[in-house]
């Protein structure tokens, strides 16, 4: 039984065209709008999927970002073209989650992905070799493992590629031929495979991880590159972690009343006075520690107290239930950042009289 055989309500995760496949259909079929080659719905429509609407028959649909709208527009646009698109930002700025939703509703797969890591080989990126068939057979297309590249270019649908910088230089620089020419060689046989009409890449990079790769200026030309910033406001940034837990809720079955948005607040207030470094009423700076505290983190940290509440409370998402979250977070070294949130507890969390819980469990767990 293949993943896609797998009965969608036992499956840990959906992906993008599985769990929003009403959405897609609703918004495919009240779409009367020019479409590129080979998209399933037009690029406003890709939009109003992104952002959040309603379809002209009143089929609401619901956002999958919240931000700029005008950068899913260039996105969208860039898409296109047969220019390929970089999604760059710090991390947990919602680059995979756009990335995934982008081609879900372009093509309607989002299936088509390589994973960079410092191990991804160039075989990744374009092609392999069964070696028993090339063996009883030589070389031959029957023999040809084609990589999730190779499979959008024949079908002509959108490849992803994830984390981008953290494939290796010299590896990255495959997809110079494949984003100039729009064909892959296959010099072995002495053919090539054509991009197909509908083709492109969106890959994902940031430069905050250790490990990156700079992209070569070569390859930096081929792509449109649109950058996706943390969320510009308080309330962006709640809604984002009030609808990203829900669903997490909902897929881990969590036996616990969903978390009030005081206590969502007072967790996205922490990750952005610490990663701004300064409160939030502009009165007093604060250190920041060397991680991000990116609105993924800030999701986790939610998700996991209310697990914890579930599982080892009432069911009532408290402080106490955040606290060891949020400590791990922060302190990603046990030096500097365990003195900064030490420090940030005494002098901020300490000083609000509503906060008087929080502070209390953090002194608790030490």
């Amino acid at each position: 039984m293949s993943p896609t055989d797998t009965p969608a309500p036992t499956r840990l995760r959906l992906a993008a065209e599985e769990a929003f496949a009403e959405e897609i259909e609703a918004l495919r079929a009240a779409d009367d709008r020019p479409r590129p080659p080979n998209w399933q719905m037009s690029p406003q429509a890709v939009v109003t999927y992104l952002m959040g609407g309603q379809t002209p028959s009143g089929a609401a649909i619901s956002p999958k970002y919240i931000g700029d709208r005008r950068l899913m527009e260039i996105a969208v646009a860039t898409l296109a073209t047969d220019r390929a698109l970089l999604l760059l930002g710090v991390p947990g700025t919602a680059k995979s989650w756009v990335s995934e939703h982008l081609a879900a509703a372009i093509c309607g797969t989002s299936r088509l992905t390589v994973q960079g890591t410092a191990g991804t080989s160039e075989e990744a990126i374009r092609y392999g070799w069964n070696y028993a068939l090339l063996l009883a057979k030589g070389p031959s297309r029957e023999a040809v493992v084609a990589s999730p590249v190779m499979r959008a270019m024949e079908r002509g649908v959108i490849a992803r590629i994830e984390e981008l910088t953290h494939i290796p230089s010299e590896t990255q620089d495959s997809f110079i031929t494949i984003l100039s020419e729009k064909t892959l060689p296959i010099p072995e046989l002495n053919d090539e495979v054509p991009a197909r009409k509908g083709f492109n890449l969106i890959a994902t990079a940031n430069n905050r991880d250790r490990g990156v790769n700079e992209l070569s200026s070569a390859l930096k030309r081929r792509f449109n590159t649109v950058v996706l910033p943390p969320p510009a406001t308080i309330e962006a940034e709640i809604a984002i972690v009030e609808s990203r837990v829900a669903a997490l809720g909902r897929a881990f079955e969590i036996p616990a009343e969903p978390p009030g948005a005081a206590e969502i607040r007072r967790v996205v207030t922490i990750f952005r006075e610490l990663r701004e470094g300064v409160t939030a009423d502009g009165k007093a700076k604060v250190k920041q520690p060397s991680g991000t505290l990116s609105t993924a983190e800030a999701i986790s940290v939610v998700g996991n107290g209310l697990a914890l509440a579930a599982h080892f409370g009432d069911g009532r998402l408290t402080a106490r239930d955040l606290v060891s979250g949020i400590g791990g977070a922060v302190v990603k070294d046990p030096v500097q950042d365990a003195i900064v949130w030490r420090e940030y507890l005494e002098t901020v969390v300490k000083e609000r009289p509503d906060w008087k819980d929080f502070y209390r469990a953090a002194r608790e767990i030490g």
